[in-house]
Parts: structure tokens; C-alpha cells; sequence
């Protein structure tokens, strides 16, 4: 079967869509429930209906539409992302996977062709994060790793709960939101990281997702002020935190070849030029593909922080808020991909992604495996986040050959899992 995306309705979909929540400098901004998160999906609703799929929303605001395959009782090809984004995050990012998918579906009912098994489409909610943690939320109550209750009691920074929310715009479906028989799952991403656009390659074949821990830390000093007070009686929150920054940065040169390590937010108290910083609340990002190593970066840091406050004498505290093991795909899944990125000439390579997906906990409940396409200079997260459009048509012709495979049922494959 030699069905190809059409690049042209695809971009005209994606240029359309990017408009949503645009920003002044080419990026988007529609964190997950906001009013431009809304409109987003009342467009991807209207267009899954136009391409004649059966769309259905869960308890979770996910978004599902559906093709029917020749063998009625067949257990769905499942593929996807998310349509939510960072503040002021990239074009790209997540919305590739749905429109892609959905330009699959758009293609193959030109061609007249019917899959043996439904295919699925899917737009994950609350994947980023950034508004509601923790991140993937929604596949994350699909799969069972978290319950519905706890999703809707999480709280935004102005006290908004991610329950109240999704009822407000409109997406509080009626569908449980709970795992169900699904044949396997893709999902068409950028990479996020620089490697596809260091070897000039289209395709990146993904064997499996880091494992990554985020902890969240504080440290209780005592405001004074900055002109009088003498260093020896200062206990300085923010000295003690600069020290965890460092030691951070020191250990992901030592603690495992692929380890890596971030302090992203930190909030200061009471910020003021003149006064000694009195509490400092941080997180820290630690990640490997390998547990051990995530493990024992936690409790490097742990040590780190008790230290750091022993010589500032100040009080602390460290909480891991967030824990995913490495995760490495299913093995047929990566091959289906692999086959896929040859039948269409693409240059590939095997890898791991860096970056946690909706993937993570599909592959919990089916075989599942992911198609990444470069990133220029490996930005992404940033309103600077840019692939070349060759790229996207070729990464959304791979998710093409992938998907029709796992949907064709031969005498060697079964209806269910």
C-alpha cells in the first residue's frame, strides 16, 4: 500500500492551527485549560468530525476519534499526542503527533482504504505540566497510574483546580477515563534534543524514554538586613540553594554518562535587594536511562541539601514529587517503526528520548513505541522551537506505514492483546 500524507493540507492544518494562542515572537501559548487550550480543542473536535471519525471526550478531557476498521471486534491502533503547551512554548511540540495522525486518517480515506483494525487518534490532556502537575495527567488517569479524584483536586498557581477548570471550558466528558483493550500505540513527536539535527537525520526510531526523578526542596534561613548584619551570623537560604545548583551541575559529570540534572524553578523569599534571603523553595530535575543511576542521583542530592544547610544553618526539607522508571518499548512496536522509516527512505537512527511523553504510560498498558523528528538545534520548549517541514511530512509518512501495519490482521497475528 503506497498511501502518502498530503504536505500541503497538513502544513495549511498546522499553520491554521498555530494561530491559536499565538505569541508575538512564532510561539504558542495554551497551557492546559486556558481559554486558547479551549479553543484548540473545539478546533481539533471540528476536524476529526469533518475527516467523518466518531469522537468521544473522557472524564479527563482526552479527546478520541475514532475510524472503524473491517473487523468490528478488533481491539483499535491507538496513535497521538497532546495539544497543550508550555508558556509561551513552540509550535511543534505535541501538536505534530495529533495533526500528523490526523493527516494519516485524512489520507487513507482518500485512497479508500480500510484498515482490518479501528485506528484511534488521540489529544492527551494536561501532557506539559506547567499549570497543573504533574505532567502527563490525562494519559496518566487513563492508564491508572493516578486516580480521578487526585487529578481533579490538583491546583493551579492562582488556586484553580484542574476539575473545576476542565468544567469551565467545557471538556468534562462522560466517558470513564480508564485503560481499555488497545492493539498497541504510536506516537509522532519532535525529539527535543539536538542528536537527529547533529547527524542530519529525519527520523529518530524510539527503543524507550529516560527515567527521571523531580524533587522538590526548601530551605528555611532568616531574613536581616543586607547592610548590618555580619557574614558569620548570616543564615542565608539562597547561599544554601546556590550551593544544590552547583552540585547538581558536579554530579551530572560524574554520576552516569547519560545522567543529567536541572534546577528549573526558584522561588525567593522575600526577594528583595536589601534583605538576606530567608526561605528559598527549588526543584531539581534528575535524569538517566538507567534506575540505578536516577537513584542514586536522588540520594547524592539528598546528602547535598542536608550539607548545604548544616553549614548555613538553616532548616530544609527535600520531597520527590515525581518518579518514572526508564521505560524501553516494545520491541515489535520499534521494529514496526523501523520497517516504516525504510519502506519510505527515510535516514533514521535507534535512541532514547530524554523527555518524558504520554508514551511513558501507554507502554504500561499495550505495546507501544515512538517516532521523533529532528529539532533544530535542538531547541524546543521555547517559542524558538522550529523542524523543517520536510521533516514533519516524512516523520508523518512513517507513522503512516506504522500505524497500517499493526492495523492489518494476518494468520499470524491476533485480534486482542
Amino acid at each position: 500500500m503506497d498511501v502518502v500524507v498530503s504536505s500541503e493540507r497538513f502544513q495549511s492544518r498546522f499553520e491554521v492551527f498555530s494561530q491559536i494562542g499565538e505569541t508575538d515572537r512564532s510561539g504558542v501559548n495554551r497551557p492546559s485549560l486556558s481559554d486558547a487550550n479551549k479553543l484548540a480543542r473545539q478546533q481539533i473536535v471540528e476536524w476529526f468530525e469533518d475527516a467523518g471519525l466518531t469522537v468521544t471526550i473522557d472524564e479527563m478531557g482526552n479527546i478520541f476519534g475514532r475510524r472503524d476498521g473491517s473487523t468490528t471486534d478488533a481491539s483499535p491502533v491507538l496513535f497521538g499526542s497532546h495539544i497543550d503547551s508550555q508558556y509561551n512554548g513552540g509550535r511543534y511540540d505535541g501538536v505534530v503527533g495529533v495533526l500528523g495522525a490526523l493527516e494519516v486518517i485524512e489520507s487513507l480515506n482518500d485512497a479508500g482504504v480500510e484498515t482490518d483494525r479501528p485506528l484511534e487518534i488521540v489529544a492527551w490532556s494536561n501532557e506539559e505540566g506547567v499549570r497543573f502537575q504533574p505532567d502527563m495527567l490525562g494519559s496518566g488517569v487513563f492508564t491508572g497510574v493516578f486516580d480521578l479524584e487526585y487529578a481533579y483536586s490538583r491546583e493551579d498557581s492562582d488556586g484553580n483546580t484542574f476539575g473545576d477548570e476542565l468544567e469551565r471550558i467545557g471538556y468534562r466528558g462522560e466517558h470513564p477515563c480508564e485503560p481499555r483493550d488497545i492493539h498497541c500505540y504510536f506516537e509522532l513527536h519532535v525529539e527535543q534534543g539536538p542528536y537527529l539535527d547533529e547527524q542530519d537525520l529525519s527520523v529518530g526510531v524510539v527503543e524507550g524514554v529516560y527515567g527521571f526523578s523531580w524533587l522538590d526542596a526548601r530551605f528555611g534561613g532568616k531574613a536581616d538586613h543586607a547592610g548590618p548584619t555580619p557574614m558569620h551570623l548570616r543564615h542565608d537560604a539562597l547561599v544554601a540553594t546556590s550551593d544544590i545548583i552547583t552540585a547538581v551541575r558536579r554530579l551530572t559529570a560524574s554520576g552516569g554518562s547519560d545522567l543529567v540534572g536541572t534546577v528549573g524553578s526558584v522561588d525567593v523569599y522575600p526577594n528583595s535587594i536589601n534583605v538576606i534571603p530567608e526561605q528559598v523553595e527549588f526543584t531539581v530535575d534528575l535524569r538517566s536511562y538507567d534506575n540505578e543511576t536516577v537513584d542514586q542521583a536522588v540520594e547524592r542530592i539528598r546528602t547535598e541539601i542536608r550539607c548545604a544547610a548544616e553549614r548555613e544553618d538553616v532548616s530544609w526539607s527535600c520531597e520527590e514529587i515525581m518518579r518514572v522508571d526508564a521505560d524501553p518499548f516494545d520491541a515489535d512496536c520499534v521494529k514496526t517503526v523501523e520497517r516504516a522509516a525504510k519502506a519510505v527512505d527515510a535516514e533514521y537512527m535507534r535512541m532514547v528520548s530524554g523527555a518524558g511523553h504520554d508514551a511513558n504510560y501507554l507502554n504500561t498498558v499495550c505495546p507501544t513505541s515512538m517516532i521523533f523528528i529532528p529539532s533544530v538545534d535542538g531547541v524546543s520548549h521555547t517559542e524558538g522551537e522550529y523542524t523543517e517541514w520536510e521533516d514533519v511530512v516524512v516523520g508523518a509518512n512513517v507513522l503512516m506505514g506504522a500505524v497500517t501495519e499493526q492495523a492489518t490482521i494476518t494468520e499470524t497475528t491476533e485480534l486482542h492483546q
